[in-house]
């Protein structure tokens, strides 16, 4: 019965997200929501798609039953999203604010995040009751490829965060952060240093 009702709402949610379907095949924006839905996949230990089928599946899949990727969605598409929104509205607690932003963007749970940069890497990576942001009026952090943040953890000012680190749980970060680094603490210091390059979102 459950998944009856799942493959019920999916078919009706399919077909109000025609617009948003349409944008991901023609819009120049949607070849960055490939990407991203790429990630997706992977971290929810889904196939890899290959076909637009198989991202248009994915797509009505994660904009139906994962709040977070609406976000993710609106984001990518700017203006041309934002119409279309009320068909299918975003998580209002999930916030994020970047001109520059890679592919392969995951909000794991994005419950009361706020992220604002002055750019962020590919393959970013960023749990629930985050926050990225100012010191002042204007000095904001800049994201490497490939960095993770979990939950609670807070980037604050003009920072830089290497490729391939990890912030950690509730972890506090108000200087830079090196390539490949761990960090953990309240302020966050650096408890390990990989030699191995982080996830690549293959």
């Amino acid at each position: 019965m459950k998944t009856r009702f799942r493959r019920v709402r999916l078919v009706l949610s399919a077909i109000r997200l025609v617009p948003h379907l349409a944008l991901l095949r023609f819009a120049r924006e949607g070849r960055m929501v490939m990407a991203d839905l790429a990630q997706w996949a992977v971290r929810f230990n889904m196939a890899k798609p290959a076909s637009f089928s198989d991202y248009a599946l994915l797509f009505v899949t994660f904009m139906t039953f994962t709040p977070e990727f609406r976000n993710v969605f609106y984001l990518r598409l700017g203006i041309k999203g934002r119409v279309f929104g009320w068909l299918c509205p975003k998580m209002a607690s999930l916030d994020i604010s970047c001109p520059a932003i890679g592919p392969g963007l995951f909000i794991q749970h994005g419950e009361c995040s706020w992220i604002s940069a002055e750019s962020i890497g590919d393959n970013f990576w960023v749990g629930r009751l985050v926050v990225v942001g100012y010191s002042n009026e204007t000095d904001k952090p800049t994201i490497g490829h490939n960095v993770r943040i979990f939950a609670g953890a807070k980037i604050i000012g003009k920072v830089r965060i290497g490729d391939n680190a990890t912030i950690g749980l509730n972890t506090v970060i108000t200087q830079d952060v090196p390539a490949n680094a761990t960090m953990l603490g309240v302020p966050g210091k650096v408890i390990w240093v990989s030699s191995e390059t982080a996830m690549d979102g293959s």
